[in-house]
């Protein structure tokens, strides 16, 4: 098998990472291409993940009434706004090096055949690539606020629509709310004066009657509504950093970008643990390339975190190209007859992640 680099003037692609469900193609070695198979190495990108929290409060028209009329105290007395962080992952992802593809020819006569996803990296030769699926976090949608539209006036009597004054409409609506509740205590306790026929529709007055009472009680105590966002950012580590800014959070805008001021910064820093390096004999002499190599990478590992606050929110380690070296096993080991040798690859970053012979492949 003879390996011929190809060196490419176009720079290298950054793109964002693809969450849909990963496509491959099985590309053969055979006469329409000359028993050839052309692959990228990849450049290690990271995906910072970020789960938020927005929390949006609104306060009832009788906020100030809540504890003279029903007795309760911490009524929300102001509408508000908030963002915070509820989670954060780090992983990563690999984005072919167009300035590092690799031509790999093989013998005629062979069955050799080589999967690559999409974008164009290897995932294996000889053999199906293990596809690993990975489970995102959606966006959940926030309910609407009771107190948004006019949901509440259903359970509106007549003296509460004809009272004039702010303090009279906040009594009667929580003299409501005692009636409300005393027709549900004497439903379930059996007292009412006509009690439902069966039990089904007793559970449709007692929803009703809730339903009535927690409308008109955040005419007082006001709403909490929760929202959960998840936003994504891409990082290309090229060298150790310190506290470089990567995102923000915004109370008006929730997570932002890193040059929007508007919020507080996260930091990320990177640091180098291993760098890859070149196998050696029983003598610690590197080993020679061998001749015609089906290349991959031998990646470094980078610690990763991310803090906000003085605090640190997210840590991982992970292996990372472009601090490591680059290597290849020897073509003789995949056109054996007997027992031809399959590899499967890190796509994230050019590794191997699993070789042996197809007699022992399972």
């Amino acid at each position: 098998m003879n390996v011929l680099k190809i060196s490419l003037l176009s720079a290298a692609i950054l793109a964002c990472p693809s969450f849909k469900a990963q496509e491959t193609q099985r590309l053969t070695a055979d006469k329409l291409n000359e028993y050839g198979i052309l692959y990228s190495l990849p450049i290690t990108h990271l995906n910072i993940e970020v789960e938020a929290l927005k929390t949006v409060k609104k306060a009832g028209p009788y906020a100030r009434y809540a504890e003279k009329f029903l007795g309760v105290k911490g009524a929300i007395l102001a509408d508000s706004q908030s963002w915070e962080i509820k989670d954060v992952s780090i992983s990563s992802y690999g984005v072919p090096d167009l300035n590092n593809q690799w031509l790999a020819k093989f013998k005629s006569g062979t069955s050799t055949f080589m999967v690559i996803d999409d974008s164009g990296l290897p995932l294996a030769l000889n053999a199906e690539p293990e596809m690993a699926v990975v489970e995102r976090k959606r966006n959940k949608m926030a309910d609407k606020s009771i107190l948004e539209g006019t949901d509440y006036s259903s359970a509106f009597s007549e003296e509460m629509v004809a009272s004039e004054s702010m303090l009279k409409r906040a009594e009667t609506t929580a003299q409501k709310i005692f009636e409300l509740r005393e027709s549900r205590n004497d439903l379930v306790s059996g007292n009412a004066d006509k009690m439902p026929p069966d039990g089904a529709s007793l559970q449709l007055m007692l929803d009703e009657l809730n339903r009535q009472e927690q409308a008109l009680t955040a005419l007082f105590l006001g709403t909490v509504q929760t929202e959960t966002k998840v936003f994504r950012f891409d990082y290309l580590p090229e060298k150790e950093v310190q506290h470089e800014v990567v995102f923000r959070v915004s109370n008006a805008f929730g997570i932002v970008d890193k040059d929007d001021l508007s919020g507080a910064p996260v930091y990320l820093s990177l640091k180098v643990i291993a760098r890859g390096e070149l196998p050696v004999d029983e003598k610690g002499k590197t080993k020679e390339l061998p001749k015609g190599a089906l290349m991959y990478c031998i990646p470094g590992r980078a610690e990763v975190s991310l803090s906000a606050d003085g605090s640190l929110i997210a840590k991982e380690a992970l292996e990372v190209s472009q601090f490591g070296v680059e290597y290849g096993l020897d073509p003789k080991i995949f056109s054996d007859k007997k027992q031809p040798a399959f590899v499967i690859f890190n796509p994230e970053c050019g590794s191997i992640r699993k070789i042996g012979t197809l007699s022992n492949n399972e």
